[in-house]
């Protein structure tokens, strides 16, 4: 193979790698992706820029086809097409901004690493290569993003090496002294394995067994149990009066997704129960694109579909404490988890509903995603995931 072939084939082919290994779901490799602004630096052209960014970002988000299919109960090909959309966002903006020139391109890449960040191109900003500052430079809060985004920037210039090496060391560190976050004292959360019925099945039986399951949580000495998004399905005055009876004559509190519906369209909600009654906590600010959040509905007329709160309700109070909420999707991207700790709460709760990902590494991907959040930022964690 020709040397002007054989360059950006081995790049192409490493960048894929990059992107599959370090959004395995395990947290402890999401480092790996720092190889990506490497790789794209060290491109020749804007068009290899573009297919490496497209590999990275391929490779990372691969579960989304089979993901997609299973919820749309369809074949691969809607899942492949909306595959291929989400990652126009991320090929173009890299692609747009690589640059030959070495005396900018630090300035380039941090202008795309922002874009991916925040709205509108950050809405489909999955495998971020800041998000890693957790697993490099744990309990150090702002200042490990500080020393992250100074990394990233070192890494697409010729100094990469010595970069490479520098984090590679705090690489091996935090490996080797690594734990998983705390628990908030009294809290738990609680893993369903219901598949698509959760959300869906509204019968009474299914409220009381979620009832049941909390109640058994609170035998065991915990006050304030976590259930996964969609766990109470749509949100009515019924299903409040039957959790405040059952929780009668007890001090736990719940935690719980559910939907709240209106002629409009729908919002994604955590709420908090207890014997008192319940009271919306939390609107996700980020719905699932496509799936969820559909706002072409609005040009053409239609209602439905999820809203967003883009940066609505960041934190919110249960009790005493203030908590940081992220729902499914919110844990893939940047800005939701950026701007709670902007307002330093005490502890993050992070549900998601992933039945539609099995046989993928999607939830893994946002479990990994969302402790390396909590390490930097040394916040206790609840998660609550159905699958």
């Amino acid at each position: 193979m020709r040397r002007d072939r054989l360059q950006p084939t081995l790049l192409i082919f490493a960048s894929i790698t990059v992107g599959a290994v370090g959004w395995s779901g395990h947290v402890l490799l999401l480092p790996v992706a720092l190889g990506f602004p490497i790789i794209w630096s060290i491109a020749r052209s804007r068009l290899v820029a573009a297919l490496v960014s497209a590999g990275y970002f391929l490779a990372a988000s691969r579960g989304l086809p089979q993901g997609v299919a299973a919820f749309f109960s369809s074949d691969l090909r809607p899942g492949v097409l909306l595959w291929l959309c989400a990652s126009t966002s991320f090929v173009t903006v890299h692609a747009v901004l690589w640059t030959r020139y070495d005396g900018v391109r630090s300035f380039r890449y941090l202008l795309a690493a922002i874009l991916m960040a925040i709205p509108p191109f950050g809405i489909t900003g999955w495998a971020h290569p800041v998000t890693a500052a957790g697993v490099l430079f744990p309990q150090w809060g702002w200042w490990g993003l500080a020393a992250m985004t100074a990394g990233l920037a070192s890494l697409v210039t010729r100094i990469w090496p010595a970069v490479a090496i520098a984090l590679g060391g705090f690489w091996v560190w935090s490996a080797a002294v690594w734990t998983e976050p705390k628990l908030p004292e009294g809290w738990q959360g609680v893993d369903l394995e219901l598949a698509a019925s959760l959300g869906r099945d509204a019968s009474m039986q299914r409220h009381r067994d979620l009832i049941a399951t909390v109640k058994d949580q609170a035998s065991r000495g915990i006050r304030s149990v976590v259930l996964p998004e969609s766990a109470l399905g749509f949100w009515t005055p019924t299903v409040e009066r039957l959790w405040t009876r059952a929780l009668q004559g007890t001090s736990i509190s719940v935690v719980a997704g559910a939907a709240i519906v209106d002629a409009g369209g729908y919002d994604n909600v955590l709420l908090a129960l207890s014997a008192e009654g319940g009271r919306l906590l939390y609107r996700e600010r980020m719905p699932v694109p496509v799936s969820m959040w559909q706002p072409w509905r609005l040009l053409i007329g239609k209602s439905g579909g999820a809203r967003a709160h883009f940066f609505a309700n960041p934190v919110v109070a249960i009790g005493a404490n203030r908590a940081a909420p992220l729902i499914c999707y919110e844990q893939l991207i940047v800005w939701p988890a950026l701007q709670s700790m902007f307002q330093d709460p005490d502890f993050i709760v992070a549900v998601g509903n992933g039945w539609w990902t099995k046989g993928t590494s999607i939830v893994a991907i946002q479990r990994a995603s969302t402790t390396a959040w909590a390490k930097l930022f040394a916040k206790p964690l609840v998660l609550s995931f159905n699958t």
